[in-house]
């Protein structure tokens, strides 16, 4: 039945706030700033990285590797359109970014590759040797 009731002031106050606490809890930050989202993922030969930076040109986006470090920079920006607009809502982020990931074994930097298709910059970082590991087979008597 209360489902049916339409939502007091204060109830619709409670339910802004728990946005607002879950907005700060997932990381989301103020309006302007922004981080691109990444998945790393890992292989016995390799790690893969990709990071979602719709809207931005390759030439606008920096990857650098130091010391197991991976770093993408870059710069998203705003389109500036002479129009007479008034803006009601803007959702969008603009601006510099910078996201540094720690790997959690060592990369042959010489072998690193990265592209980029459809706002999607993909970074397949292959393995040193010894960090690849090695199987031990087992001998049974």
């Amino acid at each position: 039945m209360r489902a049916l009731m339409p939502e007091s002031g204060v109830t619709k106050f409670k339910n802004e706030m728990d946005r607002l606490f879950d907005r700060f809890w997932d990381g989301e930050e103020a309006p302007g700033a922004w981080d691109p989202k990444v998945d790393i993922a890992e292989t016995k030969d390799a790690f893969t990285v990709k990071a979602e930076v719709p809207g931005i040109e390759p030439k606008d986006i920096q990857v650098t590797l130091e010391n197991g470090v991976l770093m993408l920079r870059g710069e998203k920006r705003q389109e500036k359109e002479e129009k007479d607009e008034r803006y009601y809502r803007v959702e969008r982020s603009y601006g510099s970014f910078a996201r540094s990931l720690r790997l959690p074994a060592n990369v042959d930097g010489t072998k690193v590759n990265a592209s980029f298709k459809h706002g999607l910059l993909t970074v397949m970082l292959p393995k040193t040797v010894e960090a690849r590991g090695q199987s031990i087979p087992i001998k049974v008597d």
